[in-house]
């Protein structure tokens, strides 16, 4: 009972702070703060000043599996932490959010999101909790419809019986594009209590350098699903766009976003997202020479990442490859790498999804062996708990 309540507390705590071609199919592929808390956006970098005041984790980390959580999950996606220390896991292809506690492993099905149309890289995608959860108990979740790609949120009666938890959909946005890939699909509640969305081009590249499109873009709303106050252009939910399949979404103590992006056939990037700014795709894939591309922290080769999910912890963001089957470690300076990326669990657990922090030197890691482009020999998906440095 003692490890459950330090565990509510630590996920309590950092709820905010997570949260998703080289498609999928091989995986899907200088910067700025974010908003400030008062919910309007920042447009100047971080002072060196305040870079310089920042301790600068190691060179070399570490990257520790303590144990499995639970395994037998079909096509796991998003994942949310609870209050209480127990998890949220979304099946992408059977459209059902499942819940995990923590210490046992025991799998519980809320029930099943009405209008989730599963086809390719489609289906449900991101979980977020209400930055209200304690009161208003909404669990937000966007995905793949039969016409688009949409938030909705849900009221969570864990009174109700199994299967039967989940209320009614409130759809909050939608009218994001929708395709057979590049669907984007990660949310998360940033420091600002803005509702963040990482969106696809849905193979369509030029939506990218489209500002009225929403597709290949992140978005920044609020919790009720309106462009939020101080986004970059005027009266839209457009952050920041010239993106191909943004999967990841992350903020560090300096409530500095960071985002995973999939590239095509040369180049995946980590970016700090900067309010406003163009990533470049389709013209430039990777670091570029143009002034007017905002250049990614980190590339790799789409062979060795094809990036999903990405948290903070412990002065790094942590990344999670599919294609490439690891775990990468990119440790921070700012809003730069301080060193080259490390990885860990090369080939061990699979195609790796989706990882959020777990409070202080711990992650949750979830496994994509059963989205259709694992390895059988990888076995079943799961969630893992891993204590870095």
């Amino acid at each position: 009972m003692q490890r459950r309540v330090v565990t509510a507390v630590l996920a309590a705590t950092t709820l905010l702070l997570t949260a998703g071609c080289s498609s999928d199919g091989g995986g899907e592929g200088p910067a700025g703060s974010g908003p400030t808390p008062g919910g309007t956006a920042s447009k100047s970098a971080s002072s060196p000043t305040r870079q310089a005041a920042e301790e600068t984790p190691p060179a070399k980390g570490s990257a520790k599996v303590l144990r499995t959580v639970t395994t037998g999950l079909d096509t796991p996606w998003g994942l949310a932490p609870l209050p209480d220390g127990d998890l949220l896991v979304s099946s992408r292809d059977k459209g059902t959010i499942t819940r995990v506690d923590t210490e046992t492993g025991k799998k519980t099905e809320l029930g099943e999101v009405p209008g989730v149309s599963p086809a390719g890289e489609g289906g449900l995608l991101g979980l977020a909790l209400s930055p209200d959860y304690a009161s208003d108990h909404m669990v937000y979740a966007y995905f793949t419809s039969a016409s688009d790609n949409r938030i909705v949120r849900m009221l969570y009666e864990e009174e109700k019986p199994s299967g039967e938890q989940l209320g009614a959909p409130d759809t909050v946005f939608k009218g994001v594009p929708k395709g057979f890939i590049h669907n984007g699909g990660r949310i998360a509640f940033g420091p600002d209590k803005m509702l963040y969305a990482g969106t696809g081009e849905s193979g369509n590249t030029g939506l990218s350098q489209d500002r009225k499109s929403l597709g290949g873009k992140i978005l920044r709303l609020t919790p009720e699903g309106e462009p939020a106050p101080g986004n970059p252009f005027p009266d839209s939910p457009v952050y920041s766009y010239g993106h191909r399949n943004v999967q990841g979404l992350a903020w560090d103590t300096e409530q500095r976003l960071f985002a995973s992006e999939f590239g095509q056939d040369t180049w995946d990037e980590l970016n700090a997202i900067k309010p406003g700014d163009n990533y470049g795709w389709p013209e430039a894939e990777g670091k570029s020479d143009d002034s007017g591309f905002h250049n990614p922290i980190a590339q790799w080769a789409t062979d060795d990442a094809s990036p999903s999910g990405i948290a903070y912890a412990e002065g790094s963001i942590w990344m999670a490859g599919l294609k490439g089957q690891r775990l990468w470690r990119i440790p921070l300076k700012g809003t730069e790498a301080s060193a080259d990326p490390q990885s860990f669990l090369k080939g061990e657990y699979g195609r790796l999804r989706t990882v959020v922090s777990a409070g202080g030197d711990k992650l949750w890691l979830v496994t994509s062996n059963t989205d259709g482009r694992g390895n059988p020999k990888d076995g079943d998906d799961r969630i893992l708990e891993l204590q870095v440095s």
